[in-house]
């Protein structure tokens, strides 16, 4: 069953069982495609309360707006799949928007951001059974360590069981790893060369197993430091491309650099290509696409 956006309340309220039919019935498709690479759009920044986007408050806010993003963004030829949380997936799965794509399931949103808990990130998203029932194929989680802060090794702990736990299904999972620290209240991400060597060593030893574990890394400040961090692990990885404002183009540049590197496979953004700075979402998908 395919709907619009505007009969999504009126299905869940009278047919809540359609999501589950709808994802029964997915045309599913291989986690690498014939192009050997991975390219996935973003969209779980709204359940750790993330709604803004450059000096828009809540653009990310208004639901049927992103939704349509989101379908723009999944049509566009080379767009591999989506990340996202349950609520967000399960419109897609109503629209006919996740036919033959990768679907990719948040794990933990629990970081909210802003709080004073942030760095305790809990497990509040997909289960690694949730991912399996749904028939999805993959698991994204974020490990954010700090280490002024305890709340770091409770997220350590439980990221290595939800990885075990992914394991024992064969489903992929993502790890986003970062070294943070608080700036004035603020959890900020070193993104130096140092600091993601560290994130990378430690994500990778999680764990029972890696045999599922990919992950999703962000580049540098220098990019031409990638190639020499990322000699950390032969874990295959994505990059993290994050929100880049007016700088578009340099960060364009970056992520073509920091792509032709052996254990990089592919690319996963969000923010940036749902809601460029020129408005378009298809010249922004299409430009990232070309970049692989």
């Amino acid at each position: 069953m395919t709907i619009s956006i505007s009969d999504l309340v009126k299905v869940r309220t009278q047919h809540p069982e359609a999501i589950a039919e709808a994802a029964a019935g997915r045309l599913r498709r291989p986690l690498i495609g014939d192009s050997g690479r991975l390219m996935i759009v973003a969209a779980d920044h709204p359940a750790r309360g993330a709604l803004a986007v450059g000096d828009r408050k809540f653009a990310m806010a208004n639901r049927a707006d992103m939704l349509e993003r989101l379908c723009v963004a999944l049509a566009r030829p080379g767009v591999d799949g989506v990340l996202a949380t349950a609520d967000i997936l399960e419109d897609l799965l109503l629209l006919g928007a996740l036919e033959g794509k990768v679907v990719m399931g948040s794990m933990n949103r629990g970081g909210l951001s802003g709080a004073a808990f942030e760095l305790d990130d809990r497990f509040t998203g997909h289960r690694a059974q949730d991912i399996a029932r749904l028939g999805f194929d993959a698991g994204k989680l974020l490990l954010r360590i700090d280490y002024q802060d305890a709340g770091s090794l409770t997220t350590m702990l439980s990221t290595a069981r939800a990885i075990d736990d992914m394991a024992e299904r064969h489903l992929p999972v993502f790890v986003e790893p970062f070294i943070s620290r608080r700036v004035d209240g603020k959890v900020v991400n070193d993104l130096s060369a140092e600091a993601v060597t560290k994130s990378i060593a430690i994500a990778s030893g999680l764990a029972g197993t890696s045999a599922y574990t990919w992950l999703k890394v962000p580049v540098t400040n220098d990019v031409d430091e990638m190639a020499e961090v990322m000699e950390t692990s032969t874990l295959p990885a994505v990059l993290l491309g994050g929100e880049v404002g007016k700088e578009q183009d340099a960060a364009y540049e970056k992520w073509r650099k920091a792509l032709r590197l052996p254990t990089v496979q592919g690319l996963v953004v969000g923010r940036s290509l749902l809601y460029p700075a020129d408005g378009s979402v298809e010249t922004a998908v299409d430009t990232a696409v070309g970049l692989l």
